[in-house]
Protein backbone atom coordinates (compact mmCIF):
# COMPACT_ATOMS: atom_id res chain seq x y z
CA UNK A 1 0.00 0.00 0.00
CA UNK A 2 1.69 3.18 -1.19
CA UNK A 3 0.26 6.40 0.19
CA UNK A 4 1.16 9.26 2.51
CA UNK A 5 1.44 8.29 6.17
CA UNK A 6 -1.77 8.46 8.16
CA UNK A 7 -2.38 10.99 10.91
CA UNK A 8 -4.19 8.42 13.03
CA UNK A 9 -4.40 4.64 12.87
CA UNK A 10 -6.53 2.17 14.83
CA UNK A 11 -5.38 -1.43 14.97
CA UNK A 12 -5.35 -4.51 17.15
CA UNK A 13 -9.07 -4.95 17.63
CA UNK A 14 -12.36 -5.39 15.87
CA UNK A 15 -13.90 -2.87 13.49
CA UNK A 16 -17.63 -2.89 12.77
CA UNK A 17 -17.76 -0.80 9.63
CA UNK A 18 -21.56 -1.00 9.27
CA UNK A 19 -20.82 -0.82 5.56
CA UNK A 20 -22.83 -3.65 3.96
CA UNK A 21 -20.06 -4.22 1.42
CA UNK A 22 -17.48 -4.87 4.13
CA UNK A 23 -18.89 -5.60 7.55
CA UNK A 24 -15.67 -6.29 9.47
CA UNK A 25 -12.07 -5.10 9.53
CA UNK A 26 -9.26 -4.84 12.05
CA UNK A 27 -7.37 -1.68 11.05
CA UNK A 28 -8.47 1.83 10.01
CA UNK A 29 -6.36 4.82 8.96
CA UNK A 30 -7.35 8.49 9.17
CA UNK A 31 -5.77 11.31 7.19
CA UNK A 32 -6.89 14.93 7.21
CA UNK A 33 -9.93 14.16 9.33
CA UNK A 34 -11.25 11.50 6.95
CA UNK A 35 -10.93 7.75 6.74
CA UNK A 36 -8.14 6.94 4.31
CA UNK A 37 -7.93 3.14 4.52
CA UNK A 38 -9.96 0.24 5.94
CA UNK A 39 -8.64 -3.29 6.12
CA UNK A 40 -6.26 -5.46 8.05
CA UNK A 41 -2.48 -5.67 8.52
CA UNK A 42 -1.79 -4.07 5.13
CA UNK A 43 -3.16 -0.76 6.44
CA UNK A 44 -0.33 -0.66 8.98
CA UNK A 45 1.97 0.31 6.10
CA UNK A 46 0.52 3.81 6.52
CA UNK A 47 2.17 4.25 9.90
CA UNK A 48 4.70 7.06 9.64
CA UNK A 49 6.93 8.86 12.12
CA UNK A 50 4.11 11.20 13.18
CA UNK A 51 1.19 8.79 13.03
CA UNK A 52 -0.77 8.42 16.26
CA UNK A 53 -1.39 4.69 16.66
CA UNK A 54 -4.33 3.62 18.83
CA UNK A 55 -3.96 0.04 19.96
CA UNK A 56 -7.52 -1.22 20.32
CA UNK A 57 -6.28 -4.16 22.44
CA UNK A 58 -9.29 -6.23 21.50
CA UNK A 59 -11.78 -3.40 21.79
CA UNK A 60 -14.21 -2.42 19.03
CA UNK A 61 -14.13 0.58 16.70
CA UNK A 62 -17.48 1.81 15.37
CA UNK A 63 -18.82 4.83 13.50
CA UNK A 64 -19.78 7.54 15.99
CA UNK A 65 -23.27 7.23 17.39
CA UNK A 66 -25.85 9.80 16.25
CA UNK A 67 -29.07 10.76 17.99
CA UNK A 68 -31.96 11.54 15.66
CA UNK A 69 -34.25 13.09 18.29
CA UNK A 70 -32.79 14.84 21.33
CA UNK A 71 -32.93 18.09 23.35
CA UNK A 72 -29.38 18.67 24.64
CA UNK A 73 -29.66 22.33 25.61
CA UNK A 74 -32.92 21.75 27.47
CA UNK A 75 -31.30 18.79 29.23
CA UNK A 76 -28.35 20.96 30.24
CA UNK A 77 -30.66 23.67 31.54
CA UNK A 78 -32.66 21.14 33.52
CA UNK A 79 -29.47 19.71 34.99
CA UNK A 80 -28.55 23.17 36.28
CA UNK A 81 -31.90 23.67 38.03
CA UNK A 82 -34.12 21.46 40.22
CA UNK A 83 -33.24 18.25 38.45
CA UNK A 84 -35.59 15.41 39.40
CA UNK A 85 -34.20 12.88 36.94
CA UNK A 86 -33.76 9.57 38.71
CA UNK A 87 -36.36 10.11 41.42
CA UNK A 88 -38.60 7.07 41.47
CA UNK A 89 -41.41 7.72 43.92
CA UNK A 90 -43.34 10.55 45.53
CA UNK A 91 -41.18 10.65 48.65
CA UNK A 92 -37.84 10.95 46.81
CA UNK A 93 -39.29 13.50 44.38
CA UNK A 94 -40.62 15.73 47.14
CA UNK A 95 -37.40 15.37 49.12
CA UNK A 96 -35.39 16.50 46.11
CA UNK A 97 -37.60 19.55 45.62
CA UNK A 98 -37.33 20.47 49.31
CA UNK A 99 -33.54 20.08 49.28
CA UNK A 100 -33.14 22.24 46.18
CA UNK A 101 -35.40 24.94 47.59
CA UNK A 102 -33.54 24.95 50.91
CA UNK A 103 -30.20 25.22 49.13
CA UNK A 104 -31.40 28.16 47.00
CA UNK A 105 -33.33 30.52 49.28
CA UNK A 106 -32.52 33.43 46.97
CA UNK A 107 -34.48 32.08 43.97
CA UNK A 108 -37.88 33.71 43.37
CA UNK A 109 -39.14 30.57 41.57
CA UNK A 110 -38.27 26.90 41.91
CA UNK A 111 -38.10 25.49 38.39
CA UNK A 112 -36.55 22.42 36.80
CA UNK A 113 -38.24 19.11 36.12
CA UNK A 114 -37.74 15.49 35.12
CA UNK A 115 -40.03 13.71 37.60
CA UNK A 116 -41.58 10.36 36.69
CA UNK A 117 -45.32 10.04 36.21
CA UNK A 118 -45.40 6.59 37.78
CA UNK A 119 -44.27 8.12 41.06
CA UNK A 120 -47.78 9.48 41.60
CA UNK A 121 -51.26 8.00 41.44
CA UNK A 122 -52.57 8.38 37.91
CA UNK A 123 -49.41 10.25 36.92
CA UNK A 124 -50.95 13.53 38.15
CA UNK A 125 -49.54 14.94 41.42
CA UNK A 126 -51.30 17.86 43.05
CA UNK A 127 -50.46 21.39 44.10
CA UNK A 128 -51.46 20.49 47.64
CA UNK A 129 -48.75 17.82 47.68
CA UNK A 130 -46.12 20.24 46.37
CA UNK A 131 -47.19 22.82 48.94
CA UNK A 132 -46.02 20.46 51.68
CA UNK A 133 -42.38 21.11 50.68
CA UNK A 134 -42.50 24.63 49.17
CA UNK A 135 -45.31 27.00 50.07
CA UNK A 136 -43.65 30.43 50.19
CA UNK A 137 -42.46 30.54 46.56
CA UNK A 138 -43.97 29.51 43.23
CA UNK A 139 -42.88 26.12 41.88
CA UNK A 140 -43.29 24.75 38.36
CA UNK A 141 -41.80 21.41 37.34
CA UNK A 142 -42.39 19.71 33.98
CA UNK A 143 -42.46 15.93 34.09
CA UNK A 144 -39.96 13.63 32.45
CA UNK A 145 -41.64 13.68 29.04
CA UNK A 146 -42.25 17.45 29.16
CA UNK A 147 -45.86 17.03 28.09
CA UNK A 148 -47.17 18.00 31.52
CA UNK A 149 -46.17 20.36 34.31
CA UNK A 150 -46.77 20.39 38.07
CA UNK A 151 -47.38 23.66 39.90
CA UNK A 152 -47.88 24.54 43.54
CA UNK A 153 -50.67 26.79 44.82
CA UNK A 154 -48.44 29.88 44.89
CA UNK A 155 -47.61 29.45 41.18
CA UNK A 156 -51.29 29.04 40.26
CA UNK A 157 -52.21 32.13 42.27
CA UNK A 158 -49.54 34.23 40.55
CA UNK A 159 -50.73 33.01 37.16
CA UNK A 160 -54.35 33.74 38.01
CA UNK A 161 -55.49 30.15 37.56
CA UNK A 162 -58.98 29.51 38.95
CA UNK A 163 -61.86 27.12 38.32
CA UNK A 164 -63.04 29.60 35.67
CA UNK A 165 -59.80 29.43 33.65
CA UNK A 166 -60.65 27.64 30.39
CA UNK A 167 -58.54 24.87 28.93
CA UNK A 168 -56.42 26.30 26.11
CA UNK A 169 -56.56 24.83 22.63
CA UNK A 170 -54.43 21.69 22.63
CA UNK A 171 -54.10 21.54 26.40
CA UNK A 172 -55.87 20.52 29.58
CA UNK A 173 -55.95 21.75 33.17
CA UNK A 174 -56.47 18.77 35.44
CA UNK A 175 -59.38 19.38 37.81
CA UNK A 176 -60.91 17.65 40.80
CA UNK A 177 -64.51 16.46 41.08
CA UNK A 178 -65.63 19.99 41.97
CA UNK A 179 -63.91 21.54 38.95
CA UNK A 180 -61.04 23.09 40.86
CA UNK A 181 -57.56 23.02 39.24
CA UNK A 182 -55.42 20.37 40.93
CA UNK A 183 -51.99 21.73 39.96
CA UNK A 184 -51.30 19.57 36.91
CA UNK A 185 -51.18 21.15 33.45
CA UNK A 186 -51.12 19.06 30.26
CA UNK A 187 -49.62 20.01 26.88
CA UNK A 188 -50.28 23.66 25.88
CA UNK A 189 -51.83 24.38 29.29
CA UNK A 190 -48.26 24.32 30.64
CA UNK A 191 -47.77 27.76 29.11
CA UNK A 192 -50.36 29.22 31.51
CA UNK A 193 -47.73 28.80 34.24
CA UNK A 194 -44.56 28.62 32.18
CA UNK A 195 -44.93 32.14 30.80
CA UNK A 196 -44.50 33.52 34.32
CA UNK A 197 -41.30 31.62 35.18
CA UNK A 198 -37.83 33.24 34.96
CA UNK A 199 -36.37 32.95 31.49
CA UNK A 200 -32.94 31.53 30.69
CA UNK A 201 -30.22 33.91 29.60
CA UNK A 202 -28.05 33.42 26.50
CA UNK A 203 -25.14 32.55 28.78
CA UNK A 204 -27.29 29.93 30.54
CA UNK A 205 -28.12 28.34 27.23
CA UNK A 206 -24.51 28.31 26.00
CA UNK A 207 -23.28 26.72 29.23
CA UNK A 208 -26.05 24.14 28.99
CA UNK A 209 -25.08 23.26 25.42
CA UNK A 210 -21.40 22.84 26.24
CA UNK A 211 -22.21 20.71 29.30
CA UNK A 212 -24.53 18.52 27.23
CA UNK A 213 -22.06 18.24 24.37
CA UNK A 214 -19.31 16.90 26.61
CA UNK A 215 -21.71 14.46 28.22
CA UNK A 216 -22.92 13.21 24.84
CA UNK A 217 -19.36 12.78 23.60
CA UNK A 218 -18.73 10.62 26.68
CA UNK A 219 -21.50 8.35 25.37
CA UNK A 220 -19.88 8.10 21.93
CA UNK A 221 -22.31 10.56 20.29
CA UNK A 222 -20.74 12.64 17.56
CA UNK A 223 -23.84 14.19 15.94
CA UNK A 224 -27.48 14.78 16.70
CA UNK A 225 -30.74 16.35 15.61
CA UNK A 226 -32.04 18.86 18.13
CA UNK A 227 -35.78 18.27 17.93
CA UNK A 228 -36.93 21.72 19.05
CA UNK A 229 -35.48 25.03 17.92
CA UNK A 230 -38.04 27.76 18.55
CA UNK A 231 -40.44 29.06 21.17
CA UNK A 232 -42.84 26.31 22.22
CA UNK A 233 -45.14 25.97 25.25
CA UNK A 234 -42.98 28.13 27.48
CA UNK A 235 -39.69 26.68 26.18
CA UNK A 236 -37.39 29.45 24.99
CA UNK A 237 -35.56 29.15 21.69
CA UNK A 238 -32.05 27.75 22.16
CA UNK A 239 -30.78 28.52 18.66
CA UNK A 240 -28.53 31.31 19.91
CA UNK A 241 -26.43 28.83 21.87
CA UNK A 242 -25.75 26.80 18.74
CA UNK A 243 -24.91 29.88 16.71
CA UNK A 244 -22.42 31.12 19.29
CA UNK A 245 -20.74 27.73 19.64
CA UNK A 246 -20.65 27.16 15.87
CA UNK A 247 -19.05 30.54 15.28
CA UNK A 248 -16.40 30.34 18.00
CA UNK A 249 -15.50 26.70 17.27
CA UNK A 250 -16.68 25.27 20.59
CA UNK A 251 -19.33 23.21 18.80
CA UNK A 252 -17.39 19.99 18.25
CA UNK A 253 -20.43 17.86 17.40
CA UNK A 254 -22.31 17.99 14.11
CA UNK A 255 -25.83 19.30 14.66
CA UNK A 256 -28.99 19.26 12.61
CA UNK A 257 -31.67 21.54 14.03
CA UNK A 258 -35.41 21.02 13.70
CA UNK A 259 -37.27 24.34 13.53
CA UNK A 260 -40.44 24.35 15.60
CA UNK A 261 -43.75 24.51 13.71
CA UNK A 262 -46.14 26.75 15.65
CA UNK A 263 -49.34 24.73 15.60
CA UNK A 264 -51.40 27.83 16.39
CA UNK A 265 -50.40 29.31 13.04
CA UNK A 266 -50.51 28.15 9.45
CA UNK A 267 -48.49 28.49 6.26
CA UNK A 268 -47.86 32.16 7.03
CA UNK A 269 -44.89 31.05 9.18
CA UNK A 270 -43.05 29.38 6.30
CA UNK A 271 -41.21 32.55 5.15
CA UNK A 272 -39.87 32.90 8.70
CA UNK A 273 -38.72 29.28 8.66
CA UNK A 274 -36.86 29.95 5.41
CA UNK A 275 -35.09 32.92 6.99
CA UNK A 276 -34.15 30.91 10.07
CA UNK A 277 -32.86 28.06 7.92
CA UNK A 278 -30.54 30.47 6.15
CA UNK A 279 -29.38 32.11 9.39
CA UNK A 280 -28.70 28.82 11.16
CA UNK A 281 -26.19 27.47 8.65
CA UNK A 282 -22.87 28.08 10.38
CA UNK A 283 -19.92 25.73 10.77
CA UNK A 284 -21.12 22.35 12.05
CA UNK A 285 -24.66 23.62 12.56
CA UNK A 286 -27.56 23.72 10.14
CA UNK A 287 -31.34 23.70 10.42
CA UNK A 288 -32.94 22.21 7.30
CA UNK A 289 -35.72 20.46 9.22
CA UNK A 290 -39.16 21.49 10.48
CA UNK A 291 -40.51 19.78 13.60
CA UNK A 292 -44.26 19.18 13.71
CA UNK A 293 -45.81 17.90 16.91
CA UNK A 294 -48.95 16.08 15.83
CA UNK A 295 -50.14 14.71 19.18
CA UNK A 296 -49.28 14.28 22.83
CA UNK A 297 -48.52 11.18 24.90
CA UNK A 298 -50.50 8.09 25.76
CA UNK A 299 -50.11 8.42 29.52
CA UNK A 300 -52.16 11.62 29.57
CA UNK A 301 -54.49 10.35 26.83
CA UNK A 302 -53.34 13.11 24.47
CA UNK A 303 -51.68 10.82 21.89
CA UNK A 304 -54.01 10.70 18.88
CA UNK A 305 -55.58 7.24 18.48
CA UNK A 306 -57.83 5.79 15.80
CA UNK A 307 -60.21 4.39 18.41
CA UNK A 308 -61.04 5.76 21.88
CA UNK A 309 -59.04 5.16 25.03
CA UNK A 310 -60.44 2.88 27.69
CA UNK A 311 -61.35 3.98 31.18
CA UNK A 312 -60.19 2.43 34.44
CA UNK A 313 -62.83 -0.28 34.08
CA UNK A 314 -61.76 -1.23 30.56
CA UNK A 315 -64.73 0.40 28.82
CA UNK A 316 -64.36 2.70 25.79
CA UNK A 317 -64.46 6.42 26.52
CA UNK A 318 -65.49 9.26 24.24
CA UNK A 319 -61.88 10.45 23.97
CA UNK A 320 -59.31 9.33 21.40
CA UNK A 321 -56.61 11.92 21.93
CA UNK A 322 -55.77 15.18 20.24
CA UNK A 323 -54.58 16.00 16.72
CA UNK A 324 -52.66 19.22 17.24
CA UNK A 325 -52.62 20.05 13.51
CA UNK A 326 -55.72 19.69 11.36
CA UNK A 327 -55.04 16.69 9.06
CA UNK A 328 -56.29 18.45 5.91
CA UNK A 329 -54.15 21.50 6.55
CA UNK A 330 -51.24 19.26 7.50
CA UNK A 331 -51.12 17.80 4.00
CA UNK A 332 -50.88 21.26 2.47
CA UNK A 333 -48.20 22.40 4.92
CA UNK A 334 -46.03 19.32 4.39
CA UNK A 335 -46.40 19.54 0.63
CA UNK A 336 -45.20 23.14 0.65
CA UNK A 337 -42.33 22.44 3.05
CA UNK A 338 -41.24 19.46 0.96
CA UNK A 339 -41.24 21.58 -2.19
CA UNK A 340 -38.93 24.04 -0.43
CA UNK A 341 -36.46 21.28 0.45
CA UNK A 342 -37.31 21.03 4.14
CA UNK A 343 -37.16 17.73 5.93
CA UNK A 344 -40.20 17.24 8.16
CA UNK A 345 -39.68 15.66 11.57
CA UNK A 346 -43.00 14.46 12.96
CA UNK A 347 -43.76 13.78 16.62
CA UNK A 348 -46.30 10.96 16.22
CA UNK A 349 -47.11 8.58 19.07
CA UNK A 350 -50.67 7.42 18.46
CA UNK A 351 -51.76 5.36 15.47
CA UNK A 352 -53.99 8.20 14.20
CA UNK A 353 -51.10 10.67 14.36
CA UNK A 354 -48.86 8.19 12.53
CA UNK A 355 -51.48 7.76 9.82
CA UNK A 356 -52.00 11.53 9.50
CA UNK A 357 -48.25 12.04 9.09
CA UNK A 358 -47.99 9.31 6.46
CA UNK A 359 -51.00 10.76 4.62
CA UNK A 360 -49.29 14.16 4.59
CA UNK A 361 -46.07 12.69 3.17
CA UNK A 362 -48.14 10.80 0.61
CA UNK A 363 -49.74 14.08 -0.47
CA UNK A 364 -46.31 15.70 -0.79
CA UNK A 365 -44.96 12.78 -2.83
CA UNK A 366 -47.99 12.89 -5.11
CA UNK A 367 -47.64 16.62 -5.74
CA UNK A 368 -43.86 17.05 -5.73
CA UNK A 369 -42.63 13.63 -6.73
CA UNK A 370 -40.08 11.78 -4.64
CA UNK A 371 -37.55 14.33 -3.39
CA UNK A 372 -34.58 13.63 -1.15
CA UNK A 373 -36.14 15.37 1.84
CA UNK A 374 -35.98 12.35 4.19
CA UNK A 375 -39.11 12.80 6.32
CA UNK A 376 -39.14 10.87 9.55
CA UNK A 377 -41.64 9.95 12.24
CA UNK A 378 -40.40 9.92 15.83
CA UNK A 379 -41.72 7.85 18.75
CA UNK A 380 -44.18 5.52 16.95
CA UNK A 381 -45.71 4.13 20.11
CA UNK A 382 -48.74 2.64 18.37
CA UNK A 383 -48.77 1.91 14.63
CA UNK A 384 -51.71 0.31 12.88
CA UNK A 385 -50.64 -2.84 10.97
CA UNK A 386 -51.97 -1.46 7.69
CA UNK A 387 -49.55 1.48 7.95
CA UNK A 388 -46.35 -0.53 8.51
CA UNK A 389 -45.60 -1.06 4.80
CA UNK A 390 -46.22 2.60 4.00
CA UNK A 391 -42.93 3.66 5.59
CA UNK A 392 -40.87 1.97 2.88
CA UNK A 393 -43.33 2.81 0.11
CA UNK A 394 -43.22 6.52 0.97
CA UNK A 395 -39.53 6.69 1.90
CA UNK A 396 -40.30 7.64 5.50
CA UNK A 397 -37.73 6.79 8.17
CA UNK A 398 -38.90 5.21 11.43
CA UNK A 399 -37.18 7.21 14.19
CA UNK A 400 -37.38 4.95 17.25
CA UNK A 401 -36.76 5.65 20.92
CA UNK A 402 -35.97 2.09 22.06
CA UNK A 403 -35.76 2.75 25.79
CA UNK A 404 -39.54 3.14 25.91
CA UNK A 405 -40.18 -0.35 24.51
CA UNK A 406 -40.10 -2.25 27.78
CA UNK A 407 -42.29 -3.17 30.71
CA UNK A 408 -41.94 -0.64 33.53
CA UNK A 409 -44.48 1.15 35.76
CA UNK A 410 -45.33 3.95 33.33
CA UNK A 411 -46.05 1.38 30.64
CA UNK A 412 -47.81 -1.18 32.81
CA UNK A 413 -49.84 1.13 35.03
CA UNK A 414 -50.46 4.29 33.00
CA UNK A 415 -50.53 3.04 29.41
CA UNK A 416 -51.50 -0.57 28.72
CA UNK A 417 -54.74 -0.53 30.79
CA UNK A 418 -56.02 2.47 28.82
CA UNK A 419 -54.99 1.16 25.39
CA UNK A 420 -56.49 -2.31 25.69
CA UNK A 421 -54.85 -5.61 24.79
CA UNK A 422 -55.06 -5.42 20.99
CA UNK A 423 -53.69 -1.90 20.69
CA UNK A 424 -51.08 -2.53 23.38
CA UNK A 425 -49.67 -5.33 21.20
CA UNK A 426 -48.98 -2.79 18.46
CA UNK A 427 -46.56 -0.71 20.49
CA UNK A 428 -43.09 0.17 19.21
CA UNK A 429 -43.19 -2.28 16.28
CA UNK A 430 -39.50 -1.99 15.42
CA UNK A 431 -39.14 -5.55 14.17
CA UNK A 432 -42.18 -5.27 11.91
CA UNK A 433 -40.96 -1.99 10.45
CA UNK A 434 -37.50 -3.42 9.77
CA UNK A 435 -38.92 -6.56 8.16
CA UNK A 436 -41.13 -4.36 5.97
CA UNK A 437 -38.03 -2.59 4.64
CA UNK A 438 -38.28 0.70 6.52
CA UNK A 439 -35.15 2.72 7.16
CA UNK A 440 -34.55 2.75 10.92
CA UNK A 441 -33.01 5.61 12.86
CA UNK A 442 -32.76 6.01 16.62
CA UNK A 443 -32.81 8.69 19.24
CA UNK A 444 -33.23 9.17 22.96
CA UNK A 445 -35.46 12.24 23.43
CA UNK A 446 -33.07 13.13 26.27
CA UNK A 447 -33.85 14.46 28.88
CA UNK A 448 -37.09 12.48 28.62
CA UNK A 449 -34.99 9.32 28.88
CA UNK A 450 -31.31 8.38 29.03
CA UNK A 451 -29.13 9.63 26.19
CA UNK A 452 -26.92 6.51 26.34
CA UNK A 453 -27.03 4.74 22.95
CA UNK A 454 -25.72 1.54 24.53
CA UNK A 455 -28.76 1.35 26.78
CA UNK A 456 -31.04 2.06 23.83
CA UNK A 457 -29.37 -0.69 21.81
CA UNK A 458 -29.72 -3.06 24.76
CA UNK A 459 -33.49 -2.49 24.89
CA UNK A 460 -33.89 -2.65 21.11
CA UNK A 461 -32.26 -6.10 21.16
CA UNK A 462 -33.75 -7.44 24.40
CA UNK A 463 -37.02 -5.48 24.88
CA UNK A 464 -36.28 -5.30 28.60
CA UNK A 465 -34.56 -2.53 30.53
CA UNK A 466 -30.88 -2.85 31.51
CA UNK A 467 -30.61 -4.63 34.82
CA UNK A 468 -33.96 -6.36 34.38
CA UNK A 469 -33.45 -8.83 31.53
CA UNK A 470 -36.61 -10.73 32.24
CA UNK A 471 -36.07 -11.19 35.96
CA UNK A 472 -38.58 -8.58 37.12
CA UNK A 473 -40.67 -8.11 33.99
CA UNK A 474 -41.37 -10.28 30.94
CA UNK A 475 -39.90 -9.43 27.55
CA UNK A 476 -42.03 -6.72 25.96
CA UNK A 477 -43.43 -8.00 22.66
CA UNK A 478 -40.42 -10.20 21.84
CA UNK A 479 -41.34 -10.47 18.16
CA UNK A 480 -40.40 -6.79 17.83
CA UNK A 481 -36.77 -7.25 18.93
CA UNK A 482 -33.97 -6.20 16.62
CA UNK A 483 -30.68 -8.01 16.18
CA UNK A 484 -27.52 -6.24 17.33
CA UNK A 485 -26.40 -5.22 13.83
CA UNK A 486 -29.77 -3.63 13.05
CA UNK A 487 -29.79 -1.75 16.35
CA UNK A 488 -26.22 -0.47 15.88
CA UNK A 489 -27.01 0.55 12.31
CA UNK A 490 -30.02 2.57 13.45
CA UNK A 491 -27.83 4.52 15.87
CA UNK A 492 -25.14 5.15 13.24
CA UNK A 493 -25.94 4.93 9.53
CA UNK A 494 -29.69 5.28 10.03
CA UNK A 495 -29.46 8.42 12.13
CA UNK A 496 -26.75 9.81 9.84
CA UNK A 497 -29.23 9.43 6.97
CA UNK A 498 -31.91 11.31 8.91
CA UNK A 499 -29.40 13.99 9.90
CA UNK A 500 -28.34 14.29 6.27
CA UNK A 501 -24.73 13.66 7.20
CA UNK A 502 -24.03 11.35 4.30
CA UNK A 503 -20.26 11.35 4.82
CA UNK A 504 -20.68 9.82 8.27
CA UNK A 505 -22.45 6.81 9.75
CA UNK A 506 -20.21 4.03 8.49
CA UNK A 507 -16.49 3.33 8.30
CA UNK A 508 -15.62 3.72 4.63
CA UNK A 509 -12.75 5.37 2.78
CA UNK A 510 -13.49 9.05 2.23
CA UNK A 511 -15.97 9.44 5.06
CA UNK A 512 -15.40 11.73 8.01
CA UNK A 513 -13.54 10.12 10.89
CA UNK A 514 -16.37 10.41 13.41
CA UNK A 515 -15.61 7.31 15.45
CA UNK A 516 -16.11 5.65 18.80
CA UNK A 517 -14.04 2.99 20.56
CA UNK A 518 -15.99 0.68 22.86
CA UNK A 519 -14.31 -1.10 25.75
CA UNK A 520 -15.35 -4.49 24.34
CA UNK A 521 -16.79 -6.12 21.25
CA UNK A 522 -20.55 -6.37 21.95
CA UNK A 523 -20.85 -9.11 19.33
CA UNK A 524 -18.83 -11.39 21.61
CA UNK A 525 -21.00 -11.01 24.73
CA UNK A 526 -24.48 -12.30 25.45
CA UNK A 527 -27.39 -10.05 24.55
CA UNK A 528 -28.28 -9.50 28.18
CA UNK A 529 -24.80 -8.06 28.79
CA UNK A 530 -24.86 -5.42 26.03
CA UNK A 531 -25.62 -2.65 28.54
CA UNK A 532 -22.34 -3.34 30.35
CA UNK A 533 -20.43 -1.94 27.36
CA UNK A 534 -18.74 1.42 27.90
CA UNK A 535 -17.28 4.08 25.60
CA UNK A 536 -13.50 4.40 25.80
CA UNK A 537 -12.72 7.04 23.14
CA UNK A 538 -14.73 9.38 20.91
CA UNK A 539 -13.45 11.20 17.81
CA UNK A 540 -15.02 13.84 15.58
CA UNK A 541 -13.20 14.50 12.32
CA UNK A 542 -10.23 12.57 13.65
CA UNK A 543 -9.94 14.80 16.72
CA UNK A 544 -10.34 13.12 20.09
CA UNK A 545 -13.22 14.74 21.99
CA UNK A 546 -13.53 12.23 24.83
CA UNK A 547 -11.22 9.89 26.69
CA UNK A 548 -12.60 7.66 29.41
CA UNK A 549 -10.62 7.28 32.64
CA UNK A 550 -8.09 4.48 32.20
CA UNK A 551 -8.98 4.22 28.50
Amino acid sequence: MSAAPADLLFTGGSVATLNPARSRATTVAVTGGRISAVGHDEVRELIGPHTEVVDLTGRMLLPGFQDAHIHPVLAGLEHARCNLTGTSDAASTLAAVRTYADEHPELPWIVGGGWSMEAFDGGTPTARLLDTVVRDRPVFLPNRDHHGGWANTRAMDLAGITRDTPDPVGGRIERDADGEPTGMFQESAMELIGCHTPQHTPDDRLKALLYAQQYLHSLGITAWQDALLGDASGIADVSDAYLTAARDGSLTARVAGALWWDRDRGADQIPELLQRRSRLRVGRMRADTVKMMLDGVAESRTAAMISPYLDGCGCPTAHSGTSFVDPEHLRDYVTELDALGFQVHFHALGDRAVREALDAVDAARTTNGFRDTRPHLAHLQVVHPSDIARFRALGVTANMQPLWAAHEPQMDELTIPFLGDERARRQYPFGSLLRAGATMAAGSDWPVSSADPIHGIHVAVNRVLPGDDGRDHPVFLPEQRLDLTAALTAYTAGSAYVNRLDDTGSIEVGKLADLVVLDRDPFTVSDDAIADTRVALTYVGGDRVYTAPNA
